[in-house]
């Protein structure tokens, strides 16, 4: 065999012996390739679903962590809570001039008319000044849950209505551009613009039940 031949045989040898252990190493690369869009796909959920929570709760802080604390349970509520439920359950919907369903959006006093009738029974009026003559007045340091409260935002008494719901905080329709979301009443603007509270009729009795519950422990 000539000397050339012997060379020839000799590097087909060695390139066997490359491809033996290269092409497990392909295939280790080339499985790699393949589950990289998978785990950039994932990835990228992941990011678009953080940023929408982000972006949620830089919205509306106090309505999302209300709702991250199960606040939000109308089915089983009674009473007025059941009032405060019904419209917690509405966090989020768009303001509408004038509307008064979760379809169309609300105003403020839709969501507080659409959140009696559908809770309590109660058909208040559509206005939020003629609300100010339904039920009782209560001062602010006796405030209860479904409670309404009134502020001054056009320039003339209960002109704007939400419903309280503890702490200081209340739910309502804002304006336009904005959705129903919880507010607290210790915010400046708010806290300037009270103009009282009511109580409606089943939120009275309510409050009457508990005193007797209370005198009778007594």
């Amino acid at each position: 065999m000539s000397h050339s031949s012997t060379q020839g045989a000799g590097a087909a040898i060695a390139l066997k012996r490359c491809l033996r252990y290269l092409l497990p190493i392909s295939a280790f690369v080339l499985a790699g390739c393949a589950a990289a869009p998978e785990h950039a796909s994932q990835q990228s959920s992941s990011r678009h679903a953080g940023s929408s929570l982000l972006s949620k709760n830089r919205a509306d802080p106090l309505g999302a962590y209300l709702a991250s604390r199960d606040f939000i349970n109308s089915s089983e509520a009674t009473g007025a809570s059941a009032m405060a439920s019904t419209a917690l359950d509405m966090l989020g919907i768009k303001y509408r001039f004038g509307g008064g369903t979760p379809s169309s959006g609300f105003d403020c006093s839709g969501l507080v008319t659409y959140a009696a009738r559908k809770s309590l029974g109660l058909k208040l009026p559509r206005r939020s000044a003629d609300m100010a003559g339904e039920g009782e007045s209560v001062t602010r340091d006796e405030l209860q849950e479904g409670d309404l409260v009134f502020f001054n935002t056009r320039g003339h008494r209960f002109s704007h209505v939400g419903i309280y719901l503890g702490d200081q905080k209340f739910v309502h329709a804002p304006r336009t551009g904005s959705v129903v979301r919880v507010e607290s009443m210790d915010v400046a603007y708010w806290s300037q613009r009270y103009n009282g509270a009511r109580r409606l009729a089943s939120n009275t009795q309510q409050a009457s039940s508990s005193a007797q519950r209370l005198h009778s422990a007594r």
